[in-house]
């Protein structure tokens, strides 16, 4: 049996890579902050299957602790301060967990486990003013926000162990993915809750900044897939993972309202609020490596990612509704 180690377990992405392992017959030990409060609500359901380890991506001593204690065949970075729009206002920190965290999980493999494989969440986000359209592993990095500019240094330190120390480790630059699952604070859960909360009464509007960015938009589920495919190579190598295809926040916005059978025009209000300080106007990302050498490819399409949010919004309401008037 395998071992798997993955912070950022309870995230979008480390609840599905979690389920995908578990599976396949793993070990897999989630890495957990201690908090006073605790937010398993993604995991809920295989929690009893996880071992939970306390480790912080700011504290060396507990990553070097925990991969000792555990010693992993596999270690999944997937914790980081991953809304861009935070980044602004907390660059530091987001340097910290986004960028010198993932050092501190290197350092800790070179020292205590250097035949470990290792896989670092790198983002779309370290394009930024895209150089080429669309972006490979090739397209020279130009970011637009503090997140993105620590995303390049995890991605290029990452690089660096394996060319220096040997290390198995791999960067996976993965494309805008979502799912029921994605935090409130993005833009696509933003829209499928906001238009569940419309649908049922809850609300009147829906507040957005700007609607013409185009994205390259998948399904989270395969793109732990493609994760985990990294770390089956025989050679360690960087892919991108996307779905080669681009929508804008406008045709989000159309499907999911249009799937509950309302005119988006009379809810959405733009709100230069939610404008960013520097925008990424479009991201869409040539997977052709990934298809080839680790013969991945998305499963769900845009429509029914946006379709599949929003009746998992309108489902979790109309539960919430329930409970309420029977109480």
């Amino acid at each position: 049996m395998k071992t798997a180690l993955i912070t950022g377990v309870t995230g979008q992405d480390g609840s599905y890579l979690a389920e995908l392992l578990l599976e396949k017959g793993y070990r897999v030990v989630g890495v957990v902050r201690r908090s006073s409060t605790e937010n398993f609500e993604r995991i809920a359901h295989i929690k009893e299957r996880l071992e939970l380890a306390q480790a912080d991506l700011l504290d060396q001593y507990s990553l070097i602790d925990v991969v000792r204690v555990y010693q992993p065949d596999e270690i999944y970075n997937l914790a980081a301060q991953s809304f861009v729009p935070t980044s602004w206002n907390q660059p530091v920190l987001t340097g910290e967990f986004t960028a010198l965290g993932v050092t501190r999980m290197l350092e800790a493999i070179r020292l205590v486990k250097p035949d470990a494989r290792f896989y670092q969440a790198s983002s779309s986000e370290m394009f930024g003013k895209v150089r080429e359209t669309p972006q490979t592993e090739q397209t020279p990095f130009y970011p637009r926000s503090p997140y993105g500019v620590a995303k390049v240094y995890g991605h290029y330190i990452t690089v660096n162990y394996r060319e220096s120390y040997g290390l198995f480790a791999v960067s996976g630059i993965l494309f805008n993915h979502e799912s029921p699952r994605r935090g409130y604070e993005f833009v696509t859960r933003k829209v499928s809750n906001g238009v569940a909360r419309i649908k049922l009464g809850l609300d009147r509007e829906l507040r957005l900044g700007n609607l013409e960015a185009r994205r390259d938009w998948g399904f989270a589920g395969d793109y732990v897939r493609a994760m985990w495919l990294m770390l089956q190579q025989e050679h360690p190598a960087d892919y991108v993972v996307a779905t080669g295809e681009t929508h804008s926040v406008r045709e989000l916005v159309e499907i999911a309202f249009q799937h509950v059978g309302l005119d988006w025009r009379e809810y959405v209000v733009q709100d230069p609020a939610f404008y960013r300080p520097a925008e990424v106007d479009l991201l869409v990302g040539d997977a052709s490596r990934a298809r080839r050498e680790l013969g991945w490819q998305p499963t769900v399409n845009f429509r029914q990612l946006i379709e599949m949010m929003v009746d998992a919004d309108l489902a979790r309401w109309e539960r919430e509704l329930r409970y309420a008037s029977v109480r």
